[in-house]
């Protein structure tokens, strides 16, 4: 039922996974200027941002399509199960009105305070079903669960877009991947950031990130995220997975954002190996494998 490879696919997901551990040791506590940063120095633990792409995936195989109702129901579940760690206050509220027997379409946080990064980190599973992309609507129901605002949903678009373009062999140049998306995105924020990220292309993510922003807001969240991910042709993974963690804010989010767009162009044969060693340690990586395909080769 999904496009592309299975390396393709699992890079993308263990891409996101390793970002989202590593990212959360350091999330807006960054390491001082100078300290030596090691991004395997203690146990990983994956957050929120890993947990909800996985429950949204296992619905998605399970009910062999994408329906909101069903990814909402498993949401639910995790949450009951107590599965889910580091939730924001956004998608805290939705599950809880889940909880009470709230409609999957009703339940979402609406106006300014549901402009979070929350259903842009867990989309990455959507840019791999046939027909998606041409489906806004959808993607916007998905998003809706938990965060019914325009620019929510403008950064959820944006990154299923982007793994999709990325996935389909067309990047070539940090260019391509901007001039593919920035037609296709309402009139909002997070356009408007992507906007100033082609344009400061030539600056360093650190530099990008204090210039520009690096918190949970989506339309700094998703711009950093993409904008980091440009870099790791020149950089490699974990070069650019050190950068980000150095530039602060909402380390785990934007490293998990930033690891599925490297992984998906890379693919699990191409991510570090002594990450992949660490990441084999969580029991997400074992459950990825599962559902995403388990014939991909890891480094």
């Amino acid at each position: 039922m999904f496009q592309v490879d299975d390396n393709t696919r699992l890079g993308c997901f263990i891409g996101g996974l390793i970002g989202d551990a590593a990212g959360a040791i350091y999330e807006n506590r960054p390491p001082q200027p100078g300290q030596q940063l090691s991004l395997t120095a203690q146990p990983w633990q994956t957050t929120d941002d890993t947990q909800l792409t996985l429950a949204s995936l296992e619905a998605i195989v399970k009910y062999k399509g994408v329906y909101p109702e069903k990814i909402a129901a498993n949401f639910l579940a995790w949450y009951q199960q107590k599965r889910l760690t580091g939730l924001g206050a956004a998608t805290l509220q939705a599950l809880r009105g889940l909880q009470v027997g709230g409609h999957w379409a009703l339940v979402g946080r609406s106006g300014e305070f549901a402009a979070g990064n929350g259903a842009a980190m867990r989309m990455a599973p959507l840019a791999f079903v046939p027909g998606m992309i041409q489906n806004r609507l959808l993607i916007k129901d998905v998003c809706n669960i938990t965060h019914k605002n325009d620019e929510a949903y403008t950064g959820a678009l944006a990154i299923v877009l982007a793994l999709h373009f990325i996935a389909s062999g067309q990047w070539h140049t940090p260019h391509d991947l901007y001039q593919y998306l920035l037609p296709q995105l309402p009139d909002t924020k997070v356009r408007d950031a992507l906007q100033v990220a082609h344009q400061f292309n030539h600056l360093d993510i650190e530099l990008f990130a204090r210039q520009f922003g690096n918190s949970g807001y989506v339309a700094e969240t998703v711009p950093l995220a993409i904008f980091a991910a440009s870099k790791v042709k020149k950089l490699g993974f974990e070069a650019m997975l050190t950068a980000i963690i150095r530039a602060g804010g909402d380390t785990d989010t934007i490293g998990s954002i930033a690891g599925q767009l490297a992984g998906t162009y890379l693919g699990l044969a191409g991510l570090p190996p002594h990450l992949l060693t660490q990441a084999r340690q969580l029991s997400e990586f074992v459950a990825f494998e599962q559902l995403a395909g388990g014939n991909a080769k890891s480094g």
